[in-house]
């Protein structure tokens, strides 16, 4: 992800900033985010961070995948899993999900199984093992050391996410999703006769507040697991320089990316974006492709992000006639719509949030335009999205990394909606959730398995060996040990009433493009 600038010359364009590095995380890509005026008139942003959904995809799809057939291609950068199965493998078939927009777990038939259900370790690291330990094999206690953030009953993990600041519960679900697992995980288990307790932190969407609370994490806690922060720069250092296993949910900045002692569960590399994306559009909508308009709100990460596109997309093969920036104060987009007339634009790509977004769309329906293509990030995949788009939502598509949230079939998703529940009644999944409970199990399993010779140094060393982790099929593959974008990827549509993949029933993973 790029870093963003610290021009702050206005207040809704620096608040749109705030969200927009972090939303725009799938595959590398957008500037998406949340626009504080609109946060305070009428609560019409979902402030808590958790839409009803953010990526994921159903079993549906009927394009083909990168390699004639929907073959993973191995980039070489241990993004796509090898054969020992290491990091959880490749992500399990999801069977015909469905593709409603809320369900609750279950609905599928899946409700019977309680918390906690799942397979019994077997010793084994193979897709499925829903235990919380995953199955591995424990390592032997003997030597287990009592250090900082470890007693005779307790190992403290600190989430530290943007809960209050610009937008207040801006990733409250990265907290949420991370004391689902841990409160999972202590519902049968204990690490070496230990429980985990988590300690919450609050980033405040400012990088001072995130170096304070990491310099808290420092001294208070053994590791820290599931964080999503805007301004991640800020505790980079202190991590670093205190040791401390950071396994985070999202990593946003360079500086981040660069911390030793820092890997997250959704791995990404700046300036680095799948070939799945352009390769599908070329095979689906050939001559679409030859006339793309691409769309951003003016805003640094967005500019940069919707930059790298076009270079991927061209290099591809795609082209790109208009590069078109819209300030955050617009409010006449009319004339937006007149230039994609004007261009014969054929497939239009928009980074910004969802409510700019449906000021586009409806200034395109107000002009009478229809490009065969309408696509965003998964800022998009998500109910308040859907509720205020209304008629101009049908069609649009949306890029993915993670599976559908009402796809309980998958027995992880099951587990993650099923304990969500439990810790915050009537809280929505969204991807920064799913990808903290994917990072307190990466813990929990790399830890366990290490057993007495469990330390920071020995759980950062481990922590760079894993590739192809997928959570038990809940996201694509990810290099977490490497650091690099996974070169996976879903590609789906809403009909009007629910979501579908268009991209094949599993992720389609392509090569890494160097976009800059």
């Amino acid at each position: 992800m790029p870093r963003l600038l610290p021009r702050r010359t206005r207040p809704s364009a620096t608040v749109v900033a705030v969200a927009a590095t972090v939303a725009c995380l799938a595959l590398t890509a957008c500037g998406s985010n949340l626009d504080p005026q609109q946060v305070a008139a009428g609560r019409g942003v979902d402030t808590a961070g958790s839409g009803t959904a953010a990526p994921g995809a159903p079993a549906d799809g009927t394009v083909p995948g990168a390699d004639d057939g929907g073959v993973p291609a191995d980039p070489g950068d241990g993004s796509v899993p090898d054969s020992t199965g290491s990091g959880n493998g490749t992500p399990p078939a999801s069977g015909d999900a469905g593709s409603g927009s809320g369900g609750a777990p279950g609905d599928d038939g899946t409700s019977g199984e309680a918390p906690g259900d799942g397979d019994s370790g077997d010793g084994d690291d193979t897709p499925g093992d829903n235990s919380p330990t995953g199955g591995r094999a424990a390592g032997d206690c003997d030597g287990f050391t009592n250090t900082t953030g470890i007693t005779d009953s307790e190992i403290t993990i600190a989430n530290a996410s943007d809960i209050s600041g610009p937008v207040p519960g801006l990733f409250e679900s990265a907290r949420q999703g991370t004391q689902a697992f841990v409160s999972y995980y202590n519902s049968t288990e204990k690490l070496c006769g230990r429980s985990l307790k988590l300690l919450p932190l609050d980033s405040r969407a400012d990088a001072g507040a995130d170096q304070q609370a990491y310099a808290t994490a420092c001294e208070e806690s053994f590791a820290a697991v599931g964080s999503v922060s805007s301004f991640d720069a800020g505790g980079a250092a202190t991590a670093e320089q205190c040791g401390l296993p950071d396994i985070r949910g999202f990593t946003v900045t360079p500086e981040r990316q660069k911390c030793s002692t820092c890997r997250a569960a959704y791995a990404i590399s700046s300036s680095t974006i799948s070939d799945t994306i352009p390769k599908f559009w070329l095979k689906k909508e050939p001559e679409a492709s030859k006339h793309v308009g691409i769309f951003y709100v003016n805003v640094a990460a967005s500019k940069v992000n919707a930059e790298a596109f076009r270079n991927a997309y061209e290099r591809a093969g795609m082209n790109v006639d208009v590069l078109q920036p819209i300030d955050t104060a617009e409010f006449n987009y009319a004339t937006y719509a007149q230039q994609m007339k004007d261009n014969d634009i054929q497939f239009v790509q928009y980074f910004g949030p969802y409510q700019f977004a449906i000021k586009l769309q409806q200034a395109m329906k107000q002009q009478s335009f229809t490009p065969k293509v309408y696509f965003q990030d998964p800022t998009i995949y998500d109910a308040n999205y859907l509720k205020q788009a209304g008629d101009v939502a049908k069609g649009v598509y949306v890029f993915s990394t993670t599976e559908l949230f009402d796809n309980t079939g998958i027995r992880e998703m099951a587990l993650y909606r099923s304990w969500l529940d439990q810790v915050a009644p009537g809280a929505v999944p969204n991807y920064y959730g799913l990808y903290a409970w994917s990072a307190a199990r990466l813990f929990v399993e790399q830890a366990t398995a290490l057993g007495g010779k469990l330390s920071r140094t020995s759980l950062v060393n481990s922590l760079a060996k894993v590739k192809g982790w997928t959570s038990n099929g809940l996201h694509a593959p990810m290099a977490v040990g490497a650091g690099t974008t996974s070169p996976c990827a879903k590609i789906l549509q809403y009909s009007g009433s629910s979501w579908s993949s268009v991209s094949g029933r599993d992720f389609t993973c392509g090569s890494l493009v160097n976009a800059t």
